[in-house]
């Protein structure tokens, strides 16, 4: 048996090239497993614009996890402009998606499992929603899927006689934490620009960030109705 998860995103150009990557994640923990390395570029130095909420010590981790799994795959669209189009097909082991898109959006998924399975200690808390991916979510599906995670993390702290937060409360401040990372390492990825698609990338990411907390007791009253059955249970 298999002991990774693999999903594949392959970008088709128009009269151009195929850009194809494996993502090969740990079966039971979900972290990333790189292929073989070249030399690792200055900006992926862990106090190269390091983030302001980053716990990491550099003389244990002389690079940034996410930087440093992310930095191959930035190299290969530095050709490409943010609105030049493709068309993206995800591959997971249960079924296929395909999008025809924009580069910085077809690139923001990807960007967004790289960030949350590198092994950032504050990215990792997104980590749940990797084994469960949906490529191009709406806002309304992304918010049911955290909102999901949030309550699924709740029930197991406890079942281990942890505190249990049953509000929306956690989920915030993880967000919070989130966004920081986001903007910083926007910072870094500008620092180490060709051209603005893995910047772009990012900030479609860092916009969907902002706009869960912000929606989701609108999203959850919307959908309330669809629950009529198990909330009116005695």
């Amino acid at each position: 048996m298999n002991q990774y998860f693999k999903l594949v995103y392959a970008y088709k150009f128009t009269d151009g090239p195929i850009i194809k990557f494996e993502l090969l994640l740990d079966e039971v923990t979900l972290a990333f497993i790189p292929g073989e390395r070249r030399s690792l570029p200055d900006w992926a130095r862990l106090g190269y614009h390091q983030c302001a909420n980053c716990p990491l010590d550099e003389r244990k981790h002389p690079y940034c996890p996410i930087a440093a799994n992310f930095s191959g795959i930035s190299e290969k669209f530095t050709s490409f402009a943010s609105h030049d189009r493709v068309s993206v097909v995800v591959l997971v082991e249960e079924r296929t998606y395909q999008k025809d898109t924009t580069v910085q959006m077809g690139l923001s998924p990807l960007l967004g499992i790289i960030m949350a399975t590198s092994g950032c200690p504050i990215m990792d808390q997104l980590k749940p929603m990797v084994r469960f991916h949906l490529p191009f979510a709406s806002l309304d599906e992304t918010i049911f899927r955290m909102v999901s995670m949030h309550l699924v993390a709740q029930y197991l702290r406890k079942q281990e006689g942890k505190s249990a937060d049953w509000s929306l409360d956690g989920l915030t401040q993880v967000y919070e934490q989130v966004g920081v990372v986001n903007r910083d390492f926007v910072d870094r990825l500008l620092g180490a620009a060709r051209n603005d698609v893995n910047v772009n990338a990012l900030v479609n990411l860092d916009a969907f960030a902002k706009m869960v907390p912000l929606a989701a007791d609108r999203m959850l009253k919307k959908i309330s109705p669809y629950f009529a059955a198990l909330l009116d249970r005695p």
